[in-house]
């Protein structure tokens, strides 16, 4: 089944599509000239106007026909609920955490040398 994304952007694509290829007709094909329309040259300053718009136009058209395709082909994501259902449920599954065990209490000689040494870092040789 096609989601709303993937017919809106599938929609988006079609539309790019067919205005590009009715833009390109008409530029090419189906245009008359500038100035007089009884004559049948093109003209120079048509041409220098012409051909950037034309580029940016196609340029724009392909940008909104690739979004338009990555957005009817991308599947839809999962809805919120159902996501939220499997991390209980994995919680559920998942056992609980074993109590740690207890450390027995050390003579109080050894607890300032290696509270001393915890807070130094380890430095690395270099190679």
């Amino acid at each position: 089944m096609v989601s709303k994304d993937q017919s809106i952007g599938g929609l988006i694509f079609i539309v790019c599509v067919v205005v590009g290829i009715l833009y390109t007709a008409g530029l090419f094909y189906w245009g008359t000239s500038l100035g007089n329309p009884n004559e049948s040259a093109w003209s120079i300053e048509f041409w220098l106007i012409a051909l950037p718009v034309f580029i940016a136009f196609v340029a724009i058209m392909g940008i909104g026909a690739w979004i338009g395709w990555t957005m009817a082909t991308t599947p839809p994501p999962k809805p919120i609920e159902e996501i939220t259902t499997e991390i209980e449920e994995k919680k559920e599954e998942a056992p609980p955490p074993a109590p740690e065990p207890k450390e027995e209490a050390k003579p109080s000689e050894e607890t300032p040398k290696e509270t001393a040494e915890e807070k130094k870092p380890e430095r690395r040789r270099r190679t």
